[in-house]
């Protein structure tokens, strides 16, 4: 008797069974999956006289070094710009204050100036695409530190008002640089970006002019797991609607830079020539002379070091 109520309450489940199979092969379950941001677009921050839309870890604490020596024209008399006068040198601190928010700090050699920046990533690239490409804001304020009889006269011109001089002051000491930066991974081995600026300094000297509107474009071909090659190419921009000049007399020239970096999980070495002899980019964009045409290249490294807090 028992043998046959369990053989009727195995016939009665299958019904059960079979249609609790049916339902769980025709139901959809949606797992939602979040979309992280690429690896490494760029290894550091900084790239030769660029800044990069990558933002390390919030409160990651990032030291760099940037050197350039002198012009390589003489050739071995001064073994290629290395033992040859004018040589650039600026020490930074940036620490990641916010998720995608850096605050920086920088000493610089050329006119002793002290530099304060920030850059926001608006947007991070994503791995399936949600957002195609990565969006950064820069911006800086460099304080000229010389003595005041570097500033010839002591008296200035203000922009857009040439032929009245005015007593100079310590805001005449100032400049800025912004930038909006736009990238994308495209493969493993191969970053790009491009950005648009604008620079302006308070005072000036002849026969420069106050605004500058520039173009940048950097790019990053990894070779080795821990090696790529890197440039970059800054443009100032001839605009006379914002310019003060009428025969665009010592313009400016464009910045041609490239090189070859080493990475490490805490490290970056980059090593490069360059036609620019700044470290603080509204002075690549406003002053820079060393012609691209002539050869006016420069050697120069960086080397950044990253501390986690």
């Amino acid at each position: 008797m028992k043998k046959y109520i369990l053989i009727i309450i195995l016939f009665s489940l299958v019904p059960a069974i079979s249609f609790a199979q049916e339902a769980a092969g025709d139901s959809t379950v949606v797992v939602k999956v979040k979309d992280k941001p690429v690896r490494s677009p760029f290894e550091s921050g900084y790239l030769i006289d660029d800044q990069t839309t990558v933002i390390q870890n919030v409160h990651t604490l990032e030291a760099v070094i940037q050197h350039k020596f002198g012009t390589i024209q003489n050739g071995r008399s001064d073994m290629w710009g290395i033992f040859a006068p004018g040589a650039n040198i600026r020490l930074g601190l940036d620490y990641v204050l916010l998720k995608n928010f850096q605050i920086g700090f920088g000493l610089n050699n050329q006119n002793m100036n002290t530099d304060f920046n920030a850059k926001w990533t608006i947007l991070q690239q994503t791995r399936n695409n949600t957002y195609p490409l990565a969006v950064a804001l820069y911006a800086n304020l460099a304080i000229d530190g010389r003595k005041l009889s570097a500033f010839e006269s002591g008296n200035v011109q203000k922009a857009h008002e040439l032929g009245t001089e005015y007593p100079f002051t310590g805001s005449d000491r100032l400049s800025y640089f912004s930038e909006l930066i736009i990238g994308r991974k495209f493969t493993d081995w191969f970053s790009f970006q491009a950005g648009v600026s604008f620079t302006h300094f308070n005072a000036i000297d002849l026969p420069y002019d106050h605004d500058k509107i520039g173009l940048h474009f950097n790019g990053r071909l990894k070779v080795t797991p821990q090696g790529s090659v890197i440039f970059n190419f800054d443009t100032p921009l001839r605009i006379k609607e914002i310019s003060e000049q009428n025969t665009w007399t010592n313009p400016p020239m464009q910045n041609l830079s490239f090189g070859y970096e080493i990475s490490t999980s805490t490290h970056t070495f980059q090593i490069f020539m360059s036609t620019s002899n700044s470290l603080i980019p509204q002075y690549t964009m406003m002053s820079n002379q060393n012609d691209l045409t002539k050869q006016q290249f420069q050697i120069g490294f960086n080397i950044t070091r990253l501390w986690g807090f």
